[in-house]
């Protein structure tokens, strides 16, 4: 019997390391949360590196820094349909489906969302700084598409031009990544608190968001099922008016512990 219960305990312990993420929800309709460790990672991309020869666009994503994070709390998937009609009482989506992400998001209306949910659950929700989206998307890894500097692996994490018939999917349906998050590559853009900066000479080294540049402008992460694999790399990042709406923009919503 002894021996039973060692055993037991043996594959409850295996069974916790192979799922270490510590999830919760804070009311019902209320996005599945991951909680993500503290930590520092190098954000941006090496200063040698170039898309192609000469090809300046990445210029945007230096110089690489250090970064340290605190332990915070992010969505499991991007904020559906459901869940933003029940926080919210309507659906701006242009593509309709419960457990689709919602889209037609602009940067205000993903506030509006933020504020709702903590006026609901009395928890400090928020977006996510572009230090914290990109430290969540790399999950302890230093590649370009999560697990790999190759394309051909973001098939299974990530619905892109390549996979997803030009149309958004359900959230969920791929692989997550080590922290336990979904469609960090793909599916549509989440927005950042961050405002836009064309590089990140005097960004900050903490996982605070960058308020200072052009505030009218605000960072998306993690590219859509519209873009080219180039854009859904961890590092890669875009720029959009607070007020732009569109069927490729939606949110990932972070908590304050």
């Amino acid at each position: 019997m002894r021996a039973i219960c060692v055993l037991m305990s043996l594959f409850a312990a295996a069974a916790a390391f192979a799922d270490p993420a510590k999830t919760f929800r804070d009311c019902p309709s209320c996005p599945d949360m991951v909680v993500i460790p503290a930590g520092s990672f190098v954000m941006g991309t090496p200063d040698t590196a170039r898309s192609a020869p000469n090809d300046s666009s990445n210029d945007k994503e230096k110089p690489a820094r250090t970064v340290q994070i605190q332990s915070f709390s992010l969505g499991k998937y991007e904020v559906t349909q459901a869940e933003w009609i029940a926080i919210m009482g309507d659906n701006p989506s242009e593509n309709e489906g419960k457990n689709f992400p919602v889209d037609h998001v602009s940067w205000e209306m993903a506030l509006s969302f933020v504020d709702k949910l903590s006026q609901l659950t009395g928890k400090k929700y928020r977006l996510p700084s572009e230090a914290e989206w990109e430290y969540a998307a790399r999950a302890n890894t230093s590649k370009e598409y999560y697990d790999s500097d190759e394309v051909a692996s973001l098939d299974a994490y990530a619905w892109f031009n390549s996979n997803s018939d030009k149309e958004v999917h359900a959230v969920g349906q791929k692989k997550p990544n080590q922290f336990g998050l979904y469609d960090m590559h793909g599916n549509v853009w989440e927005w950042t608190q961050d405002c836009w900066n064309p590089n990140y000479q005097g960004a900050p080294k903490t996982q605070a968001a960058w308020e200072e540049g052009n505030c009218e402008s605000r960072v998306n992460r993690g590219g859509s099922w519209f873009n080219v694999a180039r854009m859904l790399r961890s590092a890669f990042r875009s720029r959009f008016s607070t007020t732009l709406k569109s069927p490729y923009f939606g949110l990932r919503v972070a908590r304050s512990d």
